[in-house]
Parts: C-alpha cells; sequence; structure tokens
C-alpha cells in the first residue's frame, strides 16, 4: 500500500496522488510531500524512489533490502535513516522489531517499512485533525514520527519489567520450574533491546547536536528531548540486564542452600546412625565376648540395644547443642 500526503503551509492540499501527480509536486517548492509505502514490493516501490525521488541507489539497495542496524547517512539533498520500532507480546512470548526506512529532505519525507507502525498510523492520524501541529515541514513530522516510535518502547519496557517481576516472585517463593532457561529468554530479549537502542541511541545523538542543516535549529532541543527518552531507555536496559544476573544468582544460590540442606541432614543421620555400627562392628553380635552375667541372649540384645540408644542419644544431644541441626 502506498499512500501520499501533499501539505502547504502545513495544511492537507492532496492525498494518495499517483506518479504522475506526485512527479509535479515534487518539482513544487511551495509544497511539501509525504509518501509512505507499507508492505510493497521492491519493484512497486522502484518508480517512485527512483523515478520520482530520484534517491541514490545505494540508499534505495539499504531501503528495500532488510538492515538490522539503525544508521543515519547523509546525502546532497536528503537524509536516509534506518530506524526500528519494537514490539513484544506476553501472550505469544514474542519479541521482534519492524525496520523503518526514513527519507528526509527539504520538501519531502518518504516513510517505507514492510509492517503495519503503530507509529505511522497515530502520524497519519494526527495528520489528518491537525495537520498544522505536526506537519509544516519534514523535519517536525519526522520528528512526530520518530517521538511515536520511541514512545512507543513504553509497552515493550514494561512487559520486560512485568517478566522479571514474575521471575523474581517464583525465585522468592521457592517453587521455581525452569528458572536459568526463563531467565536467559528474557535476558536474551533484553540483550536484543539493547543491540537496537545503542546504534538508534548514535544516530539521534547527530540529530540532537545539531550536525545536519536539514532540521532547522529552533527544532534540535526537540531531537535532543528524543535523545534523553533514549538515554533512559538505555539505562533501564541495564537495570533490567542487573536484575536479570541478581535473580539467577539468588535462583542458584537458593538451589546451593537445598543441597546444603540435604546434605546436613544426610550427615547428622550418617553421623547417628555411627554409634550402631561401632558396637556391632566391635562386638561381632557374638555374645561370647560378653560379660558373663550377659551369657543370655536376650540380655545380650538388650545390652547392645541399650548402649547403642545411649550412644546415639549423647551424641544427638550433643549435635543439638552446637547447633549444628
Amino acid at each position: 500500500m502506498i499512500r501520499s500526503f501533499v501539505f502547504n503551509n502545513g495544511k492537507i492540499v492532496g492525498q494518495d496522488l499517483d506518479i504522475d501527480s506526485l512527479k509535479l509536486v515534487m518539482f513544487d517548492k511551495g509544497l511539501h510531500v509525504w509518501i509512505d509505502f507499507e508492505h510493497v514490493t521492491a519493484d512497486e516501490a522502484r518508480p517512485i524512489l527512483e523515478g520520482v525521488c530520484n534517491f541514490h541507489p545505494l540508499a534505495i539497495e539499504d531501503c528495500v533490502q532488510p538492515s538490522d542496524r539503525p544508521k543515519v547517512d547523509e546525502y546532497e539533498n536528503y537524509l536516509f535513516m534506518v530506524i526500528h520500532a519494537v514490539d513484544f507480546t506476553r501472550a505469544t512470548e514474542e519479541f521482534r522489531t519492524t525496520e523503518l526506512n526514513i527519507f528526509m529532505g527539504k520538501d519531502f519525507l518518504v516513510t517505507y517499512h514492510d509492517d503495519p507502525l503503530r507509529s505511522i498510523t497515530a502520524a497519519m492520524d494526527r495528520v489528518q485533525k491537525n495537520s498544522l501541529a505536526v506537519a509544516k515541514a519534514p523535519d517536525r513530522l519526522a520528528h512526530t514520527i520518530l517521538d511515536l516510535l520511541i514512545e512507543n518502547y513504553r509497552p515493550v519496557m514494561s512487559e520486560l519489567s512485568a517478566e522479571i517481576e514474575d521471575l523474581e516472585q517464583k525465585v522468592l517463593s521457592r517453587k521455581p520450574k525452569n528458572i536459568p532457561s526463563e531467565v536467559l529468554k528474557v535476558k536474551n530479549e533484553v540483550q536484543q533491546l539493547r543491540q537496537i537502542i545503542a546504534p538508534q541511541r548514535e544516530v539521534i545523538a547527530r540529530f540532537a547536536r545539531g550536525e545536519f542543516s536539514l532540521v532547522r535549529a529552533h527544532l534540535v532541543p526537540y531531537y535532543r528531548d528524543l535523545y534523553d527518552h533514549l538515554m533512559r531507555i538505555s539505562d533501564a536496559i541495564e537495570t533490567y540486564r542487573d536484575s536479570l544476573t541478581s535473580v539467577l544468582q539468588v535462583h542458584l544460590n537458593l538451589q546451593q542452600s537445598e543441597v546444603n540442606k540435604v546434605i546436613k541432614v544426610l550427615t547428622v543421620m550418617a553421623t547417628l546412625a555411627m554409634p550402631i555400627f561401632l558396637i556391632t562392628s566391635f562386638y561381632g553380635m557374638n555374645f561370647g565376648h560378653y560379660p558373663r552375667e550377659m551369657s543370655d541372649p536376650l540380655t545380650a540384645y538388650a545390652w547392645v540395644f541399650g548402649l547403642t540408644a545411649v550412644t546415639t542419644g549423647v551424641l544427638y544431644l550433643f549435635l543439638k547443642r552446637k547447633g549444628w541441626f
């Protein structure tokens, strides 16, 4: 699907134009255009990207081919950006990213993405409701889209935070199941997000520093605000990584504690069993070695069991007094 908007001083004067009309509009310096490509093939997009917009072949190639790293390239009269939106659903436990390619010139903005994006949909809604507020110029419209895209990171961060809290509760409940695998899964999701945010933060930082002449000076503080949002997200990601490491460490410590308890119980049992082994080994149940007055087998048995009980009881009291169990 290819959608287009034509603006004159921030007001919509045209929408969803054909290729010939777009060619005319692109040469009209009093107008600016937003063209959005959603789920189109390269063959469908190239006539506009090449024939209408006259973008560089390398930029077009980067646009139509998936790229897993955000970046911004400066050409003679436009910028080309690769940015990623993220989405995470706890119901399906699916973490995925959607690439958004942006061409920004003085009089045009072109966005290209394979899957629907909430930021693009929300930006279109704002354009149709109040275009003067968000579409006076391409740099302002680009900021609106980026702001909405970064704002949509919040649900993802909330979902990850909720997952970490669930893991913490499972560990503290001492009824954990597959905790290491769950922690590693969430940690992998956090690492994926970190790999996206870090270079994306550097891209926005270039706008925040005012490196590009296409971004007007009064809009630089707004891009700086986007950079601050990404910095906070980046700090939260580092906190999540530390929390997951702590959860795994606590789980391992609790497991070790349980093992130590088992070993302690077995050690006490083995210690308490020592008297019967020593006494029966000494006598060998050969009653000929008992005192003469214990020549009766029943008396001998009573002697062995009594001596064992007394010795075991004394040993039990000694261990209890020492607080070893």
